[in-house]
C-alpha cells in the first residue's frame, strides 16, 4: 500500500507542530510532555531570576520557574508573583517550609527551597501560594562592605590633609623663633631642676643623722618589746587559766541549789502563814496571843506576890509548929525556886 505525499507531508506537519509546543514548554519550564505540580511564590522583588530559572533543594534542581509577574497586593510582601512547577515525581513540600531567590551559583540565579524536617503539619498541595523572601546577592554584600571601608578610608585621607597643612603653617619663621623659644626656657628649666637636686641632697645629708637616731630608738623600743614578752605571755596565761576555771565551775548545780532552797524557805513561809499550821495558828491566832499574855501577867503577879510574901506559900518551922499556908511537895518546889532563879536574873 503506498502512502500518498500529501498523507505523509501532513504526518510531517503535526509531528512538526508537537514537537514545537513540546520545545517551548521546554524552554518555559515546563516538563517535555507537562503534567507538573504548579505552585505559586509571593516574594517583594524579583531577586534576580527570570523565567526557566531552576528550583532548587538541597543542591538539586526539581523544577522550573515558568511566570514571573507584578502584583497589586497592598501588602509589600506580595510585589511579584513567581510561579514555579516541581518536575520530580512524588515530591511533595511539607508546610513551614521557605523559599527564596537567591544566587545558586557564582553567575545563576533561581528559587532555593528550604525542607521543613516537620512533617506533622502536613503538604502544600499544587496550586497554594508560599511567602518568599528575596536574599542579599554578592554585590550587594560586597558593597555593603565595601562602603564603610570607603568611608573610613576618606576619613583618613581627610586626617592626613589636615596634618600635613598644620605642619606646614607649624615650619614658618615664627614656629622657628618660638621653638628656639622653647628650648632656651627647657634648658633654664633643667638648670633649675639641677639646683633643686643639689639642695635635696644636702637635706638628706643633714637628715640622714636623725634618721639613724629614729632607727636606734625603734630598735630599743622593739627590745623592751621583745623582753616583756615573757610577761605578757604569763599574764595571758594567768588570764586563760581564770577563763578556764569559769568555764569549770558547775554554775547549774549551784543555781539549783539555791532554787531547792528558795523553794523549801518559800513552802516555811508558806506554812507559816496558813492557820492550819502551829506557827500559823501562834502567828494569826489573836486569842491564842491575848491567853499568852493573861497567862504571863498572872504569873507576873504570882512571882511578886511570892517576893513579897513567901510565908504564904513557904513556911519552914524548926520547932515544929503548924504548917501555914499551902504544902507544896518536893518537886513543886524545885520548880518553883527554879522560876524564882529565872526571873530574879
Amino acid at each position: 500500500m503506498k502512502i500518498s505525499k500529501e498523507i505523509v507531508t501532513g504526518i510531517i506537519a503535526i509531528l512538526a507542530i508537537g514537537l514545537l509546543v513540546a520545545g517551548i514548554n521546554f524552554l518555559k519550564g515546563n516538563s517535555f510532555f507537562g503534567g507538573d505540580e504548579v505552585y505559586y511564590a509571593y516574594l517583594p522583588n524579583s531577586g534576580g531570576i527570570a523565567v526557566a530559572s531552576s528550583v532548587m533543594v538541597n543542591g538539586v534542581s526539581v523544577g522550573k520557574v515558568t511566570d514571573i509577574e507584578l502584583t497589586n497586593e497592598k501588602d509589600s510582601l506580595k510585589k511579584v508573583l513567581v510561579t514555579f512547577n516541581i518536575q520530580e515525581k512524588g515530591f511533595k513540600i511539607p508546610k513551614g517550609s521557605s523559599i527564596e531567590a537567591g544566587a545558586i551559583d557564582l553567575f545563576n540565579k533561581g528559587l532555593i527551597l528550604t525542607i521543613s524536617p516537620d512533617i506533622s503539619k502536613g503538604f502544600h498541595s499544587p496550586g497554594d501560594h508560599l511567602q518568599g523572601i528575596v536574599t542579599i546577592d554578592i554585590t550587594t554584600q560586597v558593597k555593603a562592605y565595601a562602603d564603610p571601608l570607603v568611608k573610613k578610608v576618606q576619613g583618613v585621607i581627610s586626617s592626613v590633609d589636615n596634618m600635613v597643612t598644620s605642619i606646614t603653617a607649624f615650619w614658618d619663621t615664627t614656629a622657628t623663633s618660638e621653638i628656639e623659644g622653647s628650648l632656651g626656657e627647657l634648658k633654664l628649666a633643667i638648670h633649675n631642676l639641677g639646683s633643686v637636686a643639689d639642695q635635696v641632697q644636702g637635706l638628706v645629708s643633714e637628715e640622714r643623722d636623725k634618721f639613724s637616731r629614729i632607727i636606734g630608738n625603734v630598735e630599743s623600743i622593739t627590745a623592751n618589746i621583745k623582753k616583756s614578752n615573757d610577761a605578757v605571755n604569763d599574764i595571758v596565761g594567768n588570764a586563760k587559766k581564770f577563763s578556764d576555771e569559769l568555764v569549770t565551775v558547775n554554775f547549774k548545780k549551784v543555781i539549783n541549789e539555791a532554787t531547792a532552797t528558795l523553794s523549801s524557805l518559800n513552802a516555811v513561809i508558806q506554812k507559816a502563814n496558813s492557820p492550819d499550821g502551829s506557827i500559823g495558828m501562834l502567828l494569826n491566832d489573836t486569842k491564842l496571843y491575848d491567853n499568852l499574855v493573861e497567862t504571863n501577867n498572872e504569873l507576873q503577879m504570882l512571882v511578886n506576890d511570892l517576893r513579897l510574901h513567901p510565908e504564904r506559900y513557904i513556911h519552914i518551922s524548926l520547932l515544929g509548929a503548924k504548917t501555914k499556908g499551902v504544902a507544896l511537895t518536893e518537886q513543886e518546889e524545885k520548880k518553883l525556886r527554879q522560876l524564882l532563879d529565872t526571873t530574879a536574873n
